[in-house]
């Protein structure tokens, strides 16, 4: 995790990790375009090398993820609202992906 995670993020993750779950979080926040959202993703969830950079490759990545992860996802604001459209399908996809392995939070922090 490279960004700062505030104090009740930052509890949670740590209750997590002390339970023994996975857990990860997804910094977006300055990602205002596809190709730099799916960087992020490669970078902070560390998927494999074979990550083809679009949507069905991000699906199956996120399938290798363990079972249980919860995935934090902090700072979309601002892909949301440079690219509604992008980020509807991202959130389909990680709604796709919670119902199967992960457990995914979007952190509702204040707009910077």
């Amino acid at each position: 995790m490279t960004e700062h995670t505030p104090g009740p993020l930052a509890e949670l993750l740590g209750a997590a990790r002390s339970a023994e779950l996975p857990a990860v979080v997804l910094g977006l926040g300055g990602i205002t375009d596809k190709a730099a959202f799916m960087e992020r993703c490669a970078r902070d969830l560390d998927l494999p090398n074979w990550f083809g950079r679009n949507w069905d490759a991000l699906a199956d990545s996120l399938s290798e993820l363990p079972r249980g992860t919860l995935l934090v996802v902090r700072g979309w604001r601002d892909y949301a609202t440079a690219r509604p459209e992008e980020w509807a399908v991202a959130q389909d996809v990680l709604t796709e992906s919670a119902g199967e392995r992960l457990s995914v939070l979007l952190a509702l922090e204040p707009a910077s």
